[in-house]
């Protein structure tokens, strides 16, 4: 399959990411949200990366916004590509939708990070065309595509959306459907313990963030990547594998559901464990 119009259903920093590089391939992009004024601010993120890629000699902004359409509701298409809420319930009713107005032809993909595939795949009557396709923030840079198997997806599907993975640009990689699948199984504990770290007061964020960074090679410490996440998003993903996988050891932090209760989320909604402007 080309996959050659996409509906992309959730206009926030995911999904506005997977509309602007499925665009950049070619593609046409329908993008629907339900949330007032979600889908304008999500064309105007496009916006600016393509702008701030057209300065380092990439193409043309309008030609590919040109290719992305603001939708009202859920539209046929070759392939839904989920990037809403972190609720299993929220986003197992967008897959019923979704399963009675797209072809029956046509691939339902999620890009969550830790619900399980198998449920969704088995309130639709397409259960072997249901699959994960778990992108990366900021998905225009990161090159990461996790494809998730669910116990339904078909052979046929899981080599469809990993050929499309690669015309995307993108490094795909196979994972079972798990709770948190691989990245989120080994991140989701790590920013946790760095969560409890500060709650205990073994050391201030600066300094947790700064022993990572140097100590560990890595970009981002796990806070500030916690606050450009979300921590809401950290938290609902952590309860997916404390229920999932029955270990304590995946509850989340006191810390972080205490700022999550106080609107403290990250960079969304200008404080984390940082402040933001």
């Amino acid at each position: 399959m080309t996959f050659e119009h996409v509906l992309v259903v959730g206009a926030g920093q995911m999904g506005a990411g997977i509309a602007q590089v499925v665009a950049a391939s070619g593609r046409r992009v329908s993008l629907h949200d339900a949330a007032p004024g979600a889908v304008e601010r999500g064309l105007g993120a496009i916006r600016k990366s393509l702008e701030r890629l057209a300065e380092k000699g990439g193409g043309d902004p309008e030609e590919v916004l040109g290719r992305i359409a603001a939708v009202g509701d859920l539209v046929p298409a070759d392939l839904l590509i989920e990037a809403i809420v972190e609720n299993a319930g929220v986003k197992e009713e967008l897959f019923r939708r979704a399963d009675g107005i797209l072809p029956p032809e046509a691939i339902l993909a999620s890009n969550t990070s830790s619900i399980p595939i198998t449920s969704l795949a088995a309130v639709t009557g397409r259960p072997e065309r249901v699959i994960g396709m778990h992108f990366f923030n900021p998905v225009p840079v990161l090159k990461l595509v996790e494809v998730i198997r669910a116990v339904q997806t078909s052979d046929e599907t899981a080599a469809a959306i990993t050929a499309l993975a690669e015309d995307l640009g993108k490094v795909p990689a196979q994972a079972n459907d798990f709770p948190g699948f691989v990245s989120n199984r080994i991140l989701m504990p790590f920013i946790n313990e760095a969560a409890y770290a500060l709650y205990e007061g073994v050391a201030e964020p600066e300094a947790i963030d700064t022993i990572a960074k140097l100590g560990f090679a890595h970009p981002l410490g796990p806070l500030a990547l916690a606050d450009l996440i979300g921590l809401d998003t950290c938290v609902a993903i952590m309860e997916v594998l404390h229920e999932g996988l029955g270990n304590p050891k995946y509850a989340p932090c006191p810390l972080l559901r205490q700022y999550v209760q106080a609107g403290r989320l990250g960079r969304k909604s200008g404080r984390g464990f940082y402040e933001y402007a």
